[in-house]
């Protein structure tokens, strides 16, 4: 048994010998054949090709698909790396758009508080916020003028891109300002482009509930609000935001100023309109004078 063994050991040796001589002299004959360069065996180079190569497709087709599954994940790659570089850039174009609002609001507030009149019967003085009252129940800011200034109590202010509030509140060199989202604010506005006259109320939130509209159905979400005048508190005209709708289908105002950035405040000082007196005392002016001399005269002619 152990000579069967070890003649079987012997046999496989040689057979294994044999076919790697044989593939070795195929492999030499290829290469020569690939090699030579002669008219005949280039001829004899591209039969072999178109006989043997479409028969062998099958065979390439797991080295295409390899291939083509590498290529896909260069692709890839490159479309995960080009999609990376354009989230960071991305963000940072949204620094720079946060910071380019900031300064455009910022020189808005400024241009506003330093030069611009919003009616030639209301004169202002700019303040500067000094603290908010970082309450949820109460929504107010200090600012560094009061008495001594002249500010008084219900005054309006502005930031200068909308209405802010009002004075409710004067010490001689500080002033409380009640937001216009505090729970006792209400200011009479107009919405435009229809006109509807309605209450603006604060509710200690972010955005102050429409209430009182005769007709909700003209209004819109996007529709601009202006305060109004009624009840003389604010000045009219002045701007406060624009509409916009819950979730609960309530229409809801999102305020002009902006609460988290408010460094200015300008106090409009409300003159009152001038009372014009009945027609007679204007155009009959000169019969006060006259009156105290037909006594006189009559006592002469007495």
């Amino acid at each position: 048994m152990a000579r069967v063994h070890h003649s079987d050991q012997q046999y496989g040796r040689s057979v294994r010998r044999v076919l790697l001589g044989v593939l070795l002299v195929f492999l030499f004959g290829i290469f020569l054949l690939w090699r030579i360069d002669n008219p005949r065996i280039e001829r004899f180079r591209n039969a072999l090709i178109d006989r043997v190569v479409p028969s062998f497709s099958w065979a390439l087709v797991p080295t295409a698909n390899a291939a083509r599954m590498l290529s896909d994940f260069e692709s890839y790659a490159n479309i995960y790396e080009q999609n990376q570089e354009l989230r960071r850039e991305l963000q940072r174009l949204k620094s720079w758009r946060e910071a380019a609002l900031q300064l455009e609001q910022k020189n808005a507030k400024l241009l506003e508080l330093n030069d611009v009149r919003l009616s030639p019967k209301l004169s202002y003085i700019s303040g500067v916020v000094l603290a908010d009252s970082g309450s949820p129940f109460r929504q107010s800011a200090l600012i560094n003028v009061g008495r001594r200034d002249g500010v008084i109590d219900g005054w309006a202010t502005m930031d200068g891109l909308g209405l802010a509030g009002r004075i409710s509140g004067v010490g001689e060199t500080t002033s409380r300002v009640i937001l216009l989202t505090d729970a006792n604010s209400r200011v009479p506005v107009t919405i435009l482009p229809s006109g509807q006259k309605a209450i603006m109320a604060g509710v200690n939130t972010p955005f102050p509930v429409i209430e009182f509209v005769e007709t909700p159905a003209e209004i819109s979400p996007g529709d601009q609000i202006f305060s109004s005048g009624d009840g003389r508190v604010f000045p009219p005209d002045i701007l406060v935001g624009h509409i916009i709708l819950s979730r609960n289908k309530k229409y809801l105002v999102q305020l002009s100023v902006d609460y988290q950035r408010l460094e200015f405040l300008r106090v409009l000082r409300s003159v009152p309109s001038e009372k014009i007196g009945v027609s007679d005392t204007m155009i009959g002016a000169p019969k006060p004078a006259a009156k105290p001399l037909v006594p006189a005269i009559g006592g002469n002619d007495g």
